[in-house]
């Protein structure tokens, strides 16, 4: 990890939490640790009146058959009904709450701005900068770094609030890959980026 983060402004920044579902958490070894580290940056955007984005993976029966054949992580989802958009294990896990001034977007691809409008709401606001919490490190959060990347955010990933089904790819990715372009704290850290450098 960095010695020293950069601090941020509430105004222009958003924390995305992505696939708190049923569905996903039941693929992680500790989900009631991750969601409680989730809960907690929610906690602090809500202080601070920084944005809160939920990004959850569901499919219509409409999407399910614009999923090609080909697709090796999404065939199979299709093929089976999986994840279904009325499902209840598809819907935002209940501890994280979901007040109306949020933006909540369903995806059918990995990356929270894929099939979704979430650039283009979080552009007209002016959003500059991302605070990454989600379900698979491997998936969701790694698919978001390199889009927002792209799209030249400022990144920061809640390493406490992500999680993998396979612990070791979860460590690479944050020790080896994230940090070319994002920034990596936990949830607690938060608290000290109001502006200036974050030591850690």
């Amino acid at each position: 990890m960095p010695t020293s983060v950069p601090g941020l402004v509430p105004s222009s920044t958003a924390l995305l939490l992505m696939d708190f579902q049923p569905a996903i958490l039941a693929a992680v070894a500790d989900p009631d640790r991750v969601l409680a580290r989730a809960a907690a940056a929610l906690s602090w955007a809500r202080a601070e009146n920084v944005q809160v984005c939920y990004v959850r993976v569901a499919f219509t029966d409409d999407d399910f058959a614009a999923v090609p054949t080909h697709s090796k992580a999404f065939a199979r989802v299709a093929q089976n009904k999986l994840l279904a958009a009325d499902s209840p294990e598809t819907q935002i896990h209940e501890a994280l709450e979901i007040r109306a001034e949020d933006i909540v977007v369903r995806k059918t691809r990995f990356s929270a701005f894929s099939t979704t409008d979430l650039y283009t709401t979080l552009h007209a606001q002016g959003i500059d900068t991302l605070i990454l919490a989600g379900l698979s490190t491997s998936g969701v959060v790694l698919s978001t770094v390199r889009h927002a990347a792209d799209e030249d955010y400022r990144i920061y990933v809640l390493a406490d609030a992500t999680a993998d089904p396979d612990p070791d790819v979860h460590r690479a990715l944050l020790d080896k890959v994230f940090p070319h372009q994002a920034d990596i704290i936990n949830a607690d850290d938060l608290s000290t980026l109001s502006g200036g450098r974050l030591k850690l």
